[in-house]
């Protein structure tokens, strides 16, 4: 596993020694959480551009699959990160270096060093979001107007590869997700709404790489929705991630936050 940040990387360790799989991890270490090492045979850290010794540990370890878990924030790319030769060359290989090009490059490297990236949900398939109702109440008719107005705003803004989430108000647009992060922008529309309630509107990219980069969402959500005043999240079924299911469900009905998964 390449472990990236979130509780995404320890749950997937979890799933994996619960089925009596042999498990390493490489943790990146500007983002993993060290609990990962408890979870796992064998744990080796490297920094985001060590893009050379990632290939050197696979190849020792005799590793021929992989499961990328956990997000890397894009912004790291900006970073003051220190990328090695192997690094630099993909970087300076690419016309862009937006999410799909820059992850895609990298499984391209890992497939010509005999490393198949598996999908980042094969160990973690009952925690897709299913259709309908997923927890908290029903969504009103402001809310239903707004996810059906945001659905189209979002799947416009993911099939350029730029975010995932929108924020919307009274079926206007307060804010749309770029480098900062899902939990960023919903703060960021409250600046804008003037304490009149948010929809948060979070879908995958129209030709979704469930090896990487999967829609994710979990009880921290629901607490950063609710501090920003957000009363309702809709999800791509299937193809978002639940992390800390009944954890998420709790908070959702304590809150009062409607949580719906919609067919992509």
């Amino acid at each position: 596993m390449i472990a990236g940040n979130g509780r995404f990387p320890l749950l997937v360790a979890q799933v994996a020694r619960g089925e009596g799989r042999e498990m390493v991890a490489v943790a990146i270490k500007e983002e993993a959480d060290p609990q990962i090492e408890g979870l796992v045979a064998r744990c080796y850290w490297i920094s985001l551009g060590e893009l050379g010794r990632l290939i050197e540990i696979l190849k020792e370890e005799g590793i021929s699959q992989a499961v990328m878990a956990g997000q890397v924030k894009h912004k790291q790319i900006f970073s003051s990160i220190r990328a090695d030769w192997r690094m630099l060359k993909l970087l300076m290989s690419l016309k862009t270096k937006n999410t799909d090009a820059l992850i895609g490059a990298v499984a391209k490297v890992l497939a010509e060093e005999g490393v198949e990236l598996l999908d980042s949900t094969t160990f973690l398939e009952p925690f897709l979001a299913p259709e309908g109702r997923i927890g908290g109440r029903d969504m009103d008719e402001r809310e239903c107007g707004d996810v059906e107005y945001g659905h189209g705003v979002a799947r416009a803004l993911a099939g350029f590869d730029i975010g995932q989430s929108v924020v919307i108000c009274e079926r206007a647009c307060v804010a749309v997700e770029a480098m900062e992060g899902t939990d960023a922008t919903i703060l960021r529309a409250a600046q804008f709404s003037n304490g009149r309630p948010l929809t948060v509107v979070k879908v995958s990219k129209p030709h979704q790489d469930m090896r990487f980069d999967v829609p994710v969402i979990g009880p921290g959500t629901v607490a950063t929705m609710e501090q920003a005043g957000a009363t309702a999240l809709a999800v791509d079924a299937g193809r978002t991630l639940l992390l800390d299911k009944e954890a998420l469900l709790r908070e959702a009905d304590r809150a009062g936050v409607a949580i719906a998964g919609y067919r992509p």
